[in-house]
C-alpha cells in the first residue's frame, strides 16, 4: 500500500513511514504543492495511491465519486508530527485491510 500525504501533512511522514508502507509520497514531492484538490484526487486516482489528509473536503468528494482513490481522514487537529505517525502505526493492520475493502471508500481515523 502507498499512501500519497496532502498539502496538510508533513513532508517527513513518507518518511518516517517508509516501514509500514513503503514507496508512499507526499504531495510536495510530486510537485503537487500548491495543486488543486482536485489535482490531487486525480493524481492519487491514476497513480494507485490511497490519499491521506485532514481536509474534509476529500471526504464529501470520497462520498460523491467513490473510489479510486480510497482516502484516509485523519480527524486531528493542530498535533505534533510524532501524533500523526502513532496513529498511523497504531491502525497499520486497519489501514492494510481498508486498502482490500471492495465497498468503503474513506475511513476516518481519530
Amino acid at each position: 500500500m502507498t499512501l500519497l500525504f496532502d498539502q496538510n501533512l508533513s513532508p517527513r511522514l513518507p518518511r518516517l513511514m517508509s516501514g509500514v508502507y513503503p514507496g508512499s509520497m507526499h504531495v510536495r514531492d510530486l510537485g503537487l504543492r500548491d495543486a488543486t484538490d482536485t489535482q490531487i484526487w486525480e493524481y492519487a486516482k491514476f497513480n494507485q495511491y490511497v490519499l491521506v489528509s485532514k481536509d474534509s473536503d476529500f471526504q464529501a468528494r470520497s462520498l460523491l465519486y467513490g473510489h479510486p482513490p480510497k482516502f484516509i481522514w485523519l480527524r486531528v487537529g493542530n498535533c505534533p508530527v510524532k501524533t500523526i505517525e502513532d496513529l498511523l502505526r497504531t491502525h497499520s493492520v486497519l489501514i492494510h485491510t481498508f486498502e482490500l475493502d471492495k465497498e468503503n471508500s474513506h475511513l476516518m481515523l481519530p
